[in-house]
């Protein structure tokens, strides 16, 4: 099948954008091409009222709408997971406040217009497809390596969903079935491993300033979670973003390879690669525009 086609964003081009993850808030204006010309960002505070948040995230909003020559005709959201279909309420691991807040139908009470939000890795992986390392590929894998790991899917030239909306959570594939327990109640998955909060816990240290051998062993523990996918799945391009693999750089993605080379032994898999993310920085903000922009298409396909 392929790819979904790429119909125009809705009729006043630019997307207002928006990113939530556990470590920084940021909004931004993105327009049709994917070029980003306005962007605030701010620290997520460590809150426990939801309010909190959701203030922060208010006022970056604010501020860049009262940027944007044109008004936005449309919201595109990634968010860290998980959550139900469609962001009707998020549940974010690594935001404590947040435990089924309804974050679409306050999003668009906010800024007046329709919003789409979606996981924050599923958001890359439309990003990515769209404006990155994935471009032109009908099958592939994207991953976020930062404060906490998280991943979504294309393949025939569609994102996965599945029930819930949480397709592609490969940071709750388990790489260390005696590993360290996880924020998602199971024992040795990825995030619980290779995340930013994993990396602090183990280290005592910030992880960007893990040494050599923990940039390979969180290569390594990709690679292997890579494999798994690429084995499941049949597909051969994962591609790597968040502030751990990239700033873990060549160390990292050297024992990632060496990783998928050892346990891709089928022939179909044999072939995987794994390769940087292309959007850096600007990723999460081109994926959540990506988000608006795949809901509109899809609506207009089915008429």
């Amino acid at each position: 099948m392929p790819p979904e086609p790429d119909l125009p964003p809705p009729a006043d081009g630019t997307i207002l954008a928006v990113d939530i993850g556990g470590t920084k808030l940021e909004a931004g204006i993105v327009a049709p091409d994917g070029r980003i010309l306005e962007r605030i960002r701010t620290a997520t505070p460590v809150s426990v009222d939801p309010e909190v948040v959701f203030g922060a995230l208010a006022g970056i909003v604010g501020g860049v709408l009262d940027r944007a020559s044109v008004r936005p005709g449309m919201c595109g959201v990634g968010c860290g997971g998980p959550m139900e279909c469609g962001g009707a309420t998020v549940s974010p691991l690594n935001i404590h406040g947040w435990h089924r807040f309804p974050l679409r139908e306050r999003l668009s009470d906010l800024v007046g217009m329709p919003v789409e939000v979606d996981n924050d890795a599923k958001a890359l992986a439309l990003g990515e497809g769209w404006r990155g390392a994935a471009r032109g590929r009908a099958d592939y894998l994207a991953m976020v390596v930062s404060t906490g790991i998280g991943g979504g899917i294309v393949l025939d030239g569609r994102l996965l969903d599945g029930a819930g909306g949480n397709a592609g959570h490969i940071g709750h594939v388990v790489v260390e079935p005696d590993g360290r327990a996880c924020a998602c109640g199971g024992q040795g998955c990825l995030e619980a491993e290779v995340s930013g909060t994993a990396i602090a816990a183990i280290t005592g240290r910030p992880a960007a300033d893990a040494d050599a051998a923990m940039r390979r062993r969180c290569g390594t523990l990709v690679g292997r979670a890579v494999a798994t996918v690429a084995n499941l799945l049949d597909l051969q391009l994962a591609v790597v973003a968040g502030s751990v693999a990239l700033g873990f750089g060549e160390e990292f993605f050297d024992a990632a390879r060496d990783e998928v080379a050892l346990r891709c032994g089928l022939d179909f898999a044999r072939p995987t690669r794994i390769e940087p993310a292309g959007l850096g920085s600007d990723g999460p903000l081109v994926g959540a525009a990506a988000v608006a922009r795949n809901r509109h298409a899809l609506a207009a396909v089915r008429g």
